[in-house]
């Protein structure tokens, strides 16, 4: 599969998986939701990102620590 939204750069976050090139690295918010955190409270705290970003973060299917 691949993604639209995710993108890897090794310049970027030490190459870990990140949002659409910004500085959020998708293990963050599959945290995030992993800790029952809602959506519009992610949505919050990082005003960058957008709904589908957070879906296609865990479309991933990867658990947290895979990117660590």
């Amino acid at each position: 599969m691949k993604f639209q939204r995710i993108t890897i750069s090794a310049d970027q976050m030490g190459g870990l998986p990140c949002i659409r090139g910004l500085r959020i690295p998708v293990s963050v918010i599959v945290d995030l939701v992993a800790a029952n955190t809602p959506d519009e409270e992610i949505l919050r705290l990082y005003p960058d990102l957008e709904p589908e970003d957070i879906r296609e973060a865990l479309a991933t299917g990867q658990p947290t620590d895979y990117f660590q």
